[in-house]
């Protein structure tokens, strides 16, 4: 599909104005629409002025952390099919954040990152996403059930969870994705078996250019990303003058995202599920609501509105068409993602 430039100049602007007019009405409506956002604001400035303000200092330089670990293990997998540089690799992740505020299950992830590399490379992007999140799930389930399970055994309930079958199928399904994830071939071999023209299988069958090597490196740094995310709350749990014990707190922790994990909505509106599980959760630790509220408040603010707002500063500078194929001086192989021979391992990617 050939487009003209100044249609092309067009579209590419009204995708744009449409991207930053979604994200300011998603933020306003989720911090500026807070019915307790007064309260919320003079809970933070109270806290600034206490001892427990320590606390919120290293929350906030974990934020960085964080998501270096999300673009260094999306870097490590899109290694085999272009080497990008780390750079570029955070400018996709912060985009990828900025698009998933609007999908459920944060699906517009994917299609932030595609926008940050060239147009041959879509579907690589693609696929190094969907192992990473398959990697992430896997580090949320395993401390989410963990945590859980130890969670409720402080408050009495382990026994009959442990004849409960829903507990066994969860922990079944993930001994199985775990199966899956290091033998992606089986996959690959699964979907050959089916009835479908070869080249509609051909982005999927990239899964196998993943050794196991690199699979487990990508869930190791989807551990200490899960990780630093846990920290991260206890410190603003502690920050929001909640005292409770380190264990406690992290499997009350894995509670709540392993409850936000099973449920398909988009982060701003799984924002108020989070709060409600929280309440729940923090119950047996103080019966100060604002302060639960004000910590998970304040996770959503430092992990996905800080770098949301980061990433529609690169989608702006972006040239949208092009990173999505509709480019017309680029040869007909290179367009609309079509995957092509894999570049030289020694070369450097383009600046594009």
């Amino acid at each position: 599909m050939r487009l003209n430039r100044g249609y092309r100049f067009w579209l590419d602007a009204a995708f744009k104005v449409l991207i930053v007019a979604a994200l300011l009405y998603i933020l306003y409506r989720e911090i500026g629409g807070q019915e307790r956002l007064n309260d919320l604001w003079q809970q933070l400035c109270y806290r600034l002025g206490e001892s427990s303000k320590w606390w919120l200092l290293p929350a906030v330089l974990l934020m960085p952390v964080n998501w270096w670990l999300e673009s260094w293990k999306w870097q490590r997998l899109l290694r085999p099919f272009w080497p990008i540089k780390p750079w570029q690799a955070f400018k996709a992740v912060a985009s990828g954040i900025t698009l998933s505020l609007f999908t459920p299950n944060r699906v517009g992830d994917y299609g932030g990152r595609i926008l940050a590399v060239p147009a041959r490379h879509n579907w690589h992007a693609v696929i190094a996403t969907l192992a990473g999140n398959v990697a992430q799930l896997l580090a949320l389930f395993t401390g989410g059930l963990l945590g859980a399970l130890y969670y409720l055994e402080v408050q009495g309930g382990l026994p009959r969870l442990l004849i409960s079958s829903f507990w066994w199928v969860l922990f079944g399904g993930i001994g199985v994705t775990y199966l899956f994830y290091f033998n992606l071939h089986w996959l690959a071999l699964l979907l050959r078996t089916l009835p479908v023209p070869r080249k509609w299988l051909k982005p999927i069958l990239m899964i196998r250019r993943f050794n196991r090597l690199q699979l487990a490196e990508a869930l190791l740094l989807a551990f200490a990303r899960y990780s630093v995310y846990c920290l991260q709350y206890y410190l603003m749990v502690r920050f929001f003058g909640i005292a409770a014990p380190l264990i406690g707190a992290l499997s009350g922790i894995a509670t709540i995202f392993l409850f936000q994990a099973t449920v398909p909505l988009p982060p701003v509106a799984a924002l108020l599920a989070r709060g409600e599980a929280a309440l729940l959760v923090w119950a047996p630790f103080s019966a100060n609501e604002l302060s639960i509220l004000g910590a998970t408040f304040g996770l959503f603010i430092l992990n996905l509105a800080f770098p949301a707002l980061l990433g529609v500063m690169f989608i702006v500078k972006i040239n949208v068409l092009k990173s999505l194929g509709y480019d017309a001086n680029a040869p007909e192989n290179q367009r609309y993602g079509v995957p092509g021979p894999l570049p030289d391992r020694n070369v450097e990617p383009s600046s594009e």
